[in-house]
């Protein structure tokens, strides 16, 4: 059994990860701003209140759980705000890079002393955040947010290796989310393809950017 703090749990893919993993006997603590009914019926153990923007709120955490060990984070929480240039809100832009690519630094430092060597660190990100495979153009907030998170995902693969840490950078595929207007396949799916690859994750492919179903994706 593993213990696996997972972020963003109250909806969505992070919900879906929670139900999963604890269904296969694994130990689950559940961070989110506001919990929801959904997450309450789980078994898991639900600790509110956690804003990953917020060091202070993380510091308060992490004491709270002091000389507890983490096997798995997963730094799931995240937004999307759709743009498009000339209607740009770059108040909107700040805000996506804050949560999705700060806010999972700050995370993980924060709880950097609870990790072991073996332990597993999962960055949900996107294919939207690939220089390579942007063939579309807009969602400029949320594309430069997930490229930043993947580039703070690789420095930490490098930075953590001699600790035996490795880290994973994942895109779920589109997936039917409040996020995405419940467009794409379905959460179940997903969470399915992210376990399967946070269990394939080692030493020896940290830094890795995979599609959820296996296929490595470019920069």
């Amino acid at each position: 059994m593993l213990r696996i703090l997972i972020t963003g749990t109250n909806r969505g893919i992070g919900l879906e990860l929670c139900r999963q993993l604890s269904e296969q006997g694994h130990e689950i603590w559940a961070t989110c701003r506001q919990s929801s009914p959904e997450l309450q019926k789980l078994n898991v153990k639900v600790f509110q209140g956690v804003d990953v923007t917020s060091e202070a709120s993380l510091k308060k955490f992490s004491e709270q759980i002091a000389g507890e060990k983490i096997d798995i984070l997963v730094n799931n929480a995240g937004i999307l705000i759709a743009d498009h240039v000339g209607e740009l809100d770059f108040d909107k832009i700040s805000q996506q890079i804050e949560i999705n690519a700060i806010g999972p630094l700050k995370v993980t430092q924060a709880l950097l002393s609870h990790l072991h060597k073996g332990s597993k660190i999962i960055m949900m990100t996107s294919r939207m955040g690939s220089i390579a495979d942007n063939g579309s153009g807009a969602f400029y907030g949320y594309r430069m947010s997930k490229a930043a998170l993947n580039m703070a995902a690789v420095s930490l693969a490098h930075d953590l290796k001699n600790q035996g840490i490795a880290v994973g950078i994942i895109h779920p595929g589109m997936v039917a989310t409040q996020m995405t207007q419940y467009q794409g396949i379905e959460s179940s799916e997903a969470a399915k393809g992210i376990i399967a690859r946070m269990n394939e994750l080692n030493l020896q492919n940290s830094g890795t950017f995979w599609h959820a179903q296996g296929e490595i994706l470019p920069w």
